[in-house]
């Protein structure tokens, strides 16, 4: 069983920060972001068949440079007979890698906490990755993957598309 906290986690997060920024040889720019998503989850239990559904997710984080975000999600939403998901929340380090002016590819790596009702509440090192492509010098779509939960008898995966208002 894994253990661990959302605060240790923040705490690794910003440590990883600190020695980033320390290291980057372009100036920190310290760019807030904030999105919206449509949240397309499954839940995918061993013996008992797939559970999938809809629901909405909110993200927002810090840019420091070109490569390097602190990012955090909170979705709800959906339900599928008796899964029904009551929330999601997390933090993660977000490594970029621009492929041109306007489009980026990233991946994610942290720790998140999901309450699926009748579930209970359950967290897990997660990991995803996804894309970027900016409309407006601070309006950005985008889509990922993001696996949140990694049980030995279960997974909860999901599929965002959305917005991203930079400031």
């Amino acid at each position: 069983m894994k253990i661990f906290s959302i605060s240790s986690v923040s705490a690794l997060l910003l440590t990883g920060v600190v020695a980033s920024s320390a290291q980057a040889q372009q100036a920190v720019i310290l760019e807030p972001y904030i999105g919206g998503d449509a949240l397309f989850w499954e839940l995918d239990a061993d013996g008992s068949g797939k559970r999938d559904s809809i629901g909405l997710r909110l993200n927002g984080g810090v840019q420091f440079n070109d490569y390097f975000a602190v990012e955090g999600h909170l979705g709800t939403g959906g339900s599928d007979g008796p899964a029904d998901l009551d929330s999601l929340a997390g933090a993660y380090a977000k490594g970029i890698l621009p492929m041109s002016r306007e489009f980026r590819l990233y991946g994610l790596l942290g720790a998140t906490e999901v309450d699926v009702s009748r579930g209970g509440s359950e967290s897990d090192v997660s990991y995803g990755g996804g894309a970027e492509f900016d409309l407006t010098p601070n309006l950005a779509l985008g889509a990922d993957y993001m696996r949140y939960l990694d049980k030995s008898d279960y997974t909860f995966d999901a599929t965002s598309v959305g917005v991203k208002f930079r400031f």
